[in-house]
């Protein structure tokens, strides 16, 4: 289930370790020209930055893939993930593989390819 902590229009009220995976997300979008940009932060403040995936043979969402690198460099925990999509919502799909390694509470921000936060929810 999607829980909604808060909707704004900017990211001038979010904290700078959150505002710094966002623009690493719009950067990742943006730099691979993929429909998806994400971000990660893990329990030691390391991050990870992916793009959305789409292989004949491997289709992943930016997000899953940010996920899968942190884990694959030894992350134990996330503190905050951030995905940089047109979608309105983050998908369950996404929200359970945050969830899958950072717990139900952690925070997930969504911003429009323009930057602008949509959303943060929790995974869940």
């Amino acid at each position: 289930m999607l829980a909604v902590m808060s909707d704004l229009s900017s990211t001038d009220g979010l904290d700078p370790e959150d505002r710094k995976i966002l623009t690493l997300a719009r950067s990742a979008r943006a730099r691979n020209a993929v429909p998806e940009g994400a971000a990660v932060r893990d329990e030691t403040g390391r991050t990870y930055v992916a793009g959305s995936v789409a292989l004949p043979s491997l289709q992943l969402s930016a997000l899953r893939t940010a996920v899968a690198m942190a884990v694959a460099s030894g992350a134990k925990s996330l503190e905050a993930a951030a995905v940089v999509a047109d979608a309105e919502q983050v998908p369950d799909e996404d929200l359970a593989t945050v969830r899958d390694l950072g717990g139900p509470a952690t925070p997930v921000l969504l911003a429009g390819p323009d930057g602008t936060l949509r959303a943060t929810v929790t995974a869940g």
